[in-house]
């Protein structure tokens, strides 16, 4: 506003500054002519004014001139979780210049009962008003305050709406009766309903519609499209699954794509990518759930996929009534017979046509190897590697627990010595030892069983010598190509591989890498042979003796293990042939082993 003496006020909110100059002229041209006028921006002047009464932060506040009721009371946070969004009052001297309804302002958007700012002017937050809530199946569920006389449909408006699935039929309304009792009522949401009066503490409740599909059945599981298709009279299962492609998973097709990336691959991984591509439907067992709305129980009604959908059998191509939900599964889901689980193994190396094959129902290793080609020329069967996923398991979970075990006996052993000793030097030593152990350990717990079954060949096999045992899921038989090297570990002079030639034995093989040295245990020599098998110079037990005249296969290692009079981890795990024999683990776990 600007106040020029016999001219009054002249508003100016919202005028632009080009035309203002325009705009002043014509309000001074009611009482003056022949005049000059001259427009000036000045600075802008700030008003000070109090907020009061049950705001989130009272207080005095310096504002602009320009601000209006809506800025301060954004300013001061609102009203506080006791105040009234719905009755905010702006005083000016001994009168109420408007009230504001932020209801109004939040929910519809409309600020007419705003106005300007004076010096000196009081914002009153009065206490909040009578409330009643709204619950279920509307817009925005709250607390809301009450202006007035308010019906249902009012408060409904405040809460947004119904949503999509709420139900008119039925509300319930839940009143405290004269601050004496509760009580509840149900009534429609019809036009009496809407017109129902509401109270300071009602609660009202909108009821959603019940989930149930009166007039589908559905379809799940290992599907190409799990969905609800409407039920007609005469639905059978193969009306659901006419053709064997809408069995085909889109995840099939994911994966299957997947593996078409341009990326490096790991050593094993197509092989385990077929696998996870070879994901099979359960043909002989299918089910379908039923809920019998006389008790509401369930009742599963199994029938054989493959009759139902490849042959249209009657017996189990079962007729479907409205809510039931079919499910058809993977053989991974449901354990099957182990007839019919489906059996894909890896055949690596000197095979004729190496890949991953799938094994017919009861085939063995030696079947499945002669249907598939055989092997090269150059393949060495005596060194072949078969491991199998179960198995290797079962030797993480055991050497997982040797180990455990190895390191409470050092425990038990070291709080022993630390009885017995008298000296520093002692002391040292003992720390020292304990630190040697702990460190062994660690390197014990890098271990990694191969899950490796010696097969128990003769030393020149064929693959008739491979034996008839039952394949698994998931296995791997490896033929590398004949070496010609006899490697010899540990305690030796020189650590070497040396050629092969069918007239050495071990004691030829040890002269050649110099013999075993001094704190070598020379009564613990074992040899790892190639097949996977362990001989020691102990007798009993898996060993045989006469290691010394024993003539090493290609690929096979001599070990030559240190002292065990010695203060090491050698002279804790007396048998390293054991852990080497009953684990799985490879000549390549030897030096992790020896680091000491």
């Amino acid at each position: 506003m600007i106040n020029i003496p016999r001219v009054g006020s002249i508003p100016v909110a919202g005028v632009r500054y080009q035309d203002l100059t325009s705009h002043v002229r014509t309000a001074v041209s009611r009482n003056f002519r022949n005049f000059e006028l001259l427009v000036t921006m000045g600075q802008l002047r700030s008003v000070q004014i109090f907020v009061v009464g049950a705001a989130r932060r009272p207080g005095a506040y310096t504002v602009s001139s320009l601000s209006t009721l809506v800025n301060a009371v954004f300013a001061a946070g609102g009203p506080s979780g006791h105040g009234s969004m719905r009755a905010i009052q702006l005083k000016r001297g001994n009168s109420t210049v408007t009230e504001l309804d932020l209801y109004d302002l939040l929910l519809s958007g409309d600020k007419s009962r705003d106005v300007p700012l004076l010096p000196g002017d009081v914002i009153y937050f009065p206490p909040m008003g009578p409330l009643a809530a709204v619950a279920g199946s509307v817009n925005n569920s709250a607390i809301f305050e009450l202006k007035g006389p308010t019906n249902v449909g009012k408060l409904l408006d405040l809460a947004g709406g119904l949503t999509t699935t709420a139900q008119t039929r039925q509300a319930t309304l839940e009143r405290i009766d004269d601050r004496k009792a509760r009580s509840v009522d149900q009534f429609s949401l019809d036009y009496d309903g809407l017109k129902r009066p509401i109270k300071d503490g009602d609660l009202v409740s909108i009821l959603s519609i019940t989930p149930r599909f009166e007039n589908a059945v559905t379809l799940r599981g290992n599907v190409a499209q799990p969905l609800r298709y409407p039920w007609r009279e005469g639905l059978r299962v193969r009306d659901l699954i006419p053709e064997k492609e809408a069995l085909i998973t889109p995840d099939y097709y994911r994966r299957q794509n997947s593996t078409a990336r341009v990326e490096a691959v790991t050593q094993g991984q197509l092989a385990a990518d077929v696998r996870k591509l070879a994901d099979e439907i359960n043909w002989d067992y299918a089910v379908i759930e039923r809920l019998n709305q006389g008790d509401l129980t369930t009742a599963l009604l199994p029938f054989n996929l493959g009759k139902a959908v490849l042959e249209g059998d009657p017996a189990n191509n079962l007729p479907l009534q409205p809510g039931d939900v079919v499910t058809v599964f993977s053989k991974s889901d449901v354990s099957a017979p182990a007839m019919r689980r489906p059996v894909v193994v890896s055949l690596e190396g000197e095979f004729n046509y190496a890949g991953v094959y799938r094994a017919l129902p009861g085939e063995t290793l030696r079947q499945l190897v002669t249907r598939v080609g055989g092997i090269t020329p150059q393949a060495y069967v005596f060194g072949a590697e078969f491991t199998r996923e179960s198995t290797r398991k079962n030797q993480e979970e055991r050497l997982k627990q040797a180990i455990l075990q190895y390191e409470q006996d050092v425990q038990r052993a070291a709080a022993t010595r630390a009885r017995n000793v008298t000296s520093a030097e002692d002391a040292a030593s003992l720390k020292a030892e304990a630190e040697a152990q702990q460190a062994a350990i660690g390197r014990l717990r890098t271990l990694k069983p191969t899950g490796r079954i010696v097969l128990e060949l003769p030393e020149t096999p064929t693959v008739a010598d491979l034996p008839d045992i039952a394949l698994e899921d998931g296995d791997r038989l490896l033929v590398p190509q004949r070496p010609g090297m006899v490697s010899v570990f540990g305690t030796v002079f020189n650590e070497s591989a040396f050629l092969y030639r069918d007239d050495k034995n071990v004691s030829d093989y040890l002269a050649q890498a110099g013999g075993p040295r001094k704190e070598a245990d020379k009564g613990n020599i074992y040899l790892l042979r190639a097949d996977g098998s362990v001989i020691s110079r102990r007798n009993g037990g898996l060993f045989v003796s006469s290691l010394d005249s024993t003539r090493p296969m290609p690929g096979d290692a001599i070990v030559v293990p240190e002292d065990l009079t010695r203060t090491t981890l050698t002279k804790d795990l007396k048998d390293w042939t054991q852990i080497f024999y009953q684990f799985g683990l490879g000549a390549a776990a030897i030096q992790v082993i020896r680091k000491q």
